[in-house]
């Protein structure tokens, strides 16, 4: 079977997540505690469902201790087996709890009648609950979801969806260094110091997926040899990461705007690497 675990924090847009999977066709389950994951998949399976997608997360916070074992046994059993997690910074976090007005999950697990004194903030929930979902964001393919659209998530869980089975998945991602780092990445490489192809009029409105911005930046040897030490340096670590069992390997790649530079050097790299890894590509400041 093809099971997707979908986690995360709590705001960062796991419904939005799980809402993609269900409209792919997967048979879909929300805060399904962990203890009754082997018993569903046996279920499902005598019903001859191929794919399935579960939400589990802060909210079976008792249970979670057992999951990573749990994954790892059903792949001995031969499932394909895939976690998502989503996250996101604190403070996009507090502004959408404070959009929606909900409250979160882990204050409810707080007395009514505890002073207010002693009672969790938001930020301290938040942050308590990155700790308790921490050993599954480590065997999971992240996302961060801060300053992203509903619909250019939307488009990134599809991808996660469709990816063949493989050792490892290897993402490539840009950014701009003015909207911040993302919380996913696993290495992270500014190219800034490279000419900017924004100074130029006839450059600016473009993106680093254009020919003319393509052809600009392979004119500068200071980016042909950034390059090739980026590519370098993937190339020799990439086998031991597969060696760990590492199932996802994201690098960022970030310029001032996100437009240009890292759009540039993430698509040159991900078309070196295609014909030899499973790869995926995110460009977070480009429609």
């Amino acid at each position: 079977m093809r099971i997707l675990l979908i986690s995360g924090i709590s705001g960062s847009g796991k419904s939005v997540a799980l809402n993609v999977v269900e409209d792919a066709g997967y048979y879909c389950v929300d805060n399904l505690p962990p203890s009754l994951l082997p018993e569903l998949i046996t279920t499902l399976l005598g019903e001859g469902i191929e794919s399935a997608a579960m939400a589990i997360d802060s909210r079976s916070a008792h249970l979670l201790t057992s999951l990573p074992d749990t994954i790892a046994k059903l792949g001995r059993d031969g499932h394909e087996v895939k976690v998502l997690f989503l996250t996101a910074s604190t403070e996009s976090l507090v502004a959408r709890f404070s959009e929606t007005r909900r409250s979160h999950p882990l204050s409810h697990r707080q007395q009514r009648d505890q002073p207010l004194t002693d009672r969790l903030s938001l930020t301290e929930c938040i942050q308590e609950e990155r700790e308790m979902l921490a050993a599954i964001q480590s065997l999971a393919h992240v996302i961060d979801t801060s300053n992203l659209s509903a619909n250019k998530l939307r488009e990134w869980v599809k991808d996660v969806i469709q990816i063949q089975h493989s050792p490892l998945t290897l993402m490539f991602e840009s950014f701009a260094f003015k909207i911040g780092v993302p919380l996913d990445a696993d290495f992270v490489f500014d190219v800034r110091m490279l000419p900017n192809p924004y100074y130029d009029l006839e450059l600016r409105a473009l993106t680093g997926r254009d020919e003319p911005v393509i052809q600009f930046l392979k004119s500068q040897q200071m980016a042909l040899d950034l390059y090739e030490d980026i590519r370098s340096f993937i190339e020799k670590w990439l086998p031991m990461f597969k060696k760990d069992n590492r199932s996802y390997l994201t690098v960022a790649i970030g310029c001032t705007g996100g437009q240009h530079r890292s759009v540039f050097m993430v698509e040159q790299l991900a078309g070196y690497f295609r014909d030899k890894e499973q790869v995926l590509l995110r460009h977070r400041r480009l429609g």
